[in-house]
């Protein structure tokens, strides 16, 4: 019983990353193959995630400051020229930020795929994809 709850628990847990490759099972003993998948997948979660160039703050301060800076030059009425720019320029670096954030969880999430492929493939499994 332990066992059975053991393999359910395990197959649950891969179905995230794991279910991103496909691997021929052909002639595979299916414990083994699970058991291999669980310890492949626990090496691919030791790829540490890429920190974005700086807070989702300090891209609102650069964007703030480059708005400002742009509103000003650009013939605004002095502060509120300064005021608006900073403004649109906090949004545009939140923004900015959040697509560096989505690109970084995609890298992350290739480079587990891979591990994942690269690992099966050398404990002997023909991996399709």
């Amino acid at each position: 019983m332990k066992k059975t709850m053991l393999l359910i628990g395990l197959i649950l847990m891969n179905t995230s990353v794991s279910a991103k490759i496909i691997v021929d099972k052909s002639g595979v003993d299916e414990k083994d193959y699970i058991y291999d998948l669980h310890q492949c997948t626990e090496y691919s979660q030791q790829v540490e995630k890429q920190a974005a160039d700086g807070g989702v703050v300090s891209g609102a301060a650069k964007g703030a400051a480059l708005g400002a800076a742009a509103g000003a030059i650009s013939g605004g009425s002095g502060s509120d020229g300064a005021k608006t720019g900073a403004a649109v320029g906090v949004v545009g670096g939140f923004l900015g930020k959040s697509r560096s954030k989505r690109q970084n969880q995609q890298s992350y999430e290739q480079e587990q795929t891979l591990i994942i492929k690269n690992c099966m493939t050398n404990r002997g499994y023909v991996v399709l994809n």
